[in-house]
């Protein structure tokens, strides 16, 4: 037995629409699935909306763990039908009957045991929400946060910046910066670039010199596209341009990175996974900023490691996204002095929770910044209300 003297006897994984996990599960006049320039937008008949191309196709996950005291804790990320059936039909074996305490070792066995059809995507998805279920239970059971297990506070609340098309409005909601979601790719060619660029002018004009403005490129650009964009959004005095390639063309970041001023920052890694994929980012690409989403990375338990390894190059760890996950991290780590807050409004207009209506109980940014609750676990609760979709065992 472990020092709680309680181990796990059940987990399950459940499927939930309307958004939570997957974020972009969202009405089609919300401004996180209309048009915003992605891999997908070449093609024409796919362009307009991020519906279009199935991006909330795979509905949110939900992973639940119960220790033998009926104590639960759960964990959410992106991934639907197809990890819920790798969590009940070949994760759940790694973790019935495990001390709560055996985290570290219950996170090793389910990767290697995936290594030959995962190592990122759904897999790791999977994996990421049943680690962030097993802390959650882990600090209900000790009636701590988790963020007081991984080192506690290293202060007392969080400056955000702001994800959306409406940085002026992030501005006046007391955020410290505004990412706008890039519009036009390469497929819309020189006119399109003007427009971008047009709309950065606007906005740098609406928020003043000294607010923050970066992009979001969602993995959309070439190497040609990005630095142009890059060059000329440097000179309104943008913070970073975010990943701009495929994820896989370490090669790319690695060329742009050198061809960018002292002024703009190369910022990556949304779409990345476990440490072995960030010590490319790190030592190949040298990025400026990493960006691993705890949702998708691995959970927190590999989210910890990529900090650890990103501190010693000297590098910012700011997640993406993940509302109060990303949170109980970033409070306990120097180099994330600050975290990203996707603003879910359909307009962009209002701070609202992340994965509302799935969670309750979310702390959400309040003239910009977070302050976390003493409650244990994430301090959060799951809606039951909500048309959860229990996934048996085949």
């Amino acid at each position: 037995m472990g020092l709680t003297g309680r181990k796990i006897v059940s987990i399950r994984a459940y499927v939930a629409g309307g958004g939570g996990g997957d974020y972009h599960d969202q009405k089609e006049d919300h401004w996180i699935v209309n048009q915003i320039s992605t891999p997908m937008s070449i093609y024409p008949e796919y362009k307009k909306t991020r519906t279009s191309f199935g991006i909330n196709a795979l509905k949110t996950l939900v992973v639940e763990v119960e220790s033998d005291n009926g104590e639960i804790g759960f964990g959410v990320s992106t991934g639907g039908y197809p990890a819920a059936w790798i969590v009940m039909n070949h994760l759940d074996r790694f973790i019935e009957g495990q001390p709560v305490e055996n985290i570290e070792k219950m996170w090793d066995q389910m990767y290697r045991s995936t290594m030959y059809y995962g190592r990122k995507g759904v897999v790791m998805n999977a994996i990421s929400a049943i680690d962030l279920a097993l802390w959650d239970l882990l600090g209900k059971i000790r009636q701590e946060p988790v963020y007081a297990m991984i080192g506690g506070k290293v202060r007392e609340e969080i400056p955000c910046y702001a994800t959306g098309p409406r940085p002026d409005l992030a501005k006046e909601m007391g955020f410290i910066g505004g990412k706008l979601p890039l519009v036009y790719g390469p497929a819309d060619g020189e006119e399109g670039l003007k427009k971008n660029l047009e709309l950065a002018e606007s906005m740098r004009n609406k928020v003043g010199d000294e607010f923050w403005l970066m992009w979001d490129c969602w993995m959309s650009l070439d190497l040609q596209y990005a630095q142009k964009l890059m060059q000329k959004s440097d000179e309104l005095g943008f913070k970073w341009i975010e990943e701009c390639f495929n994820p896989d063309d370490y090669w790319a970041y690695r060329d742009l990175k050198k061809r960018a001023s002292n002024n703009i920052l190369v910022t990556g890694g949304e779409h990345e996974a476990t440490r072995y994929g960030f010590r490319m980012l790190l030592e190949f690409c040298d990025l400026d900023i990493i960006q691993p989403d705890v949702g998708w990375c691995g959970g927190l338990t590999e989210l910890i490691k990529i900090g650890n390894m990103a501190e010693t190059y000297g590098k910012y760890v700011i997640p993406h996204g993940s509302g109060i996950y990303s949170y109980h991290y970033v409070i306990t780590k120097t180099n994330s002095p600050f975290a990203e807050y996707l603003v879910m409004s359909p307009k962009a207009d209002k701070v609202v929770p992340q994965y509302y209506p799935l969670l309750e109980g979310e702390v959400v940014p309040e003239n910009g910044k977070v302050k976390l609750t003493e409650k244990p676990g994430f301090g959060v609760t799951l809606n039951k209300t909500r048309n959860l979709e229990l996934i048996y065992k085949d």
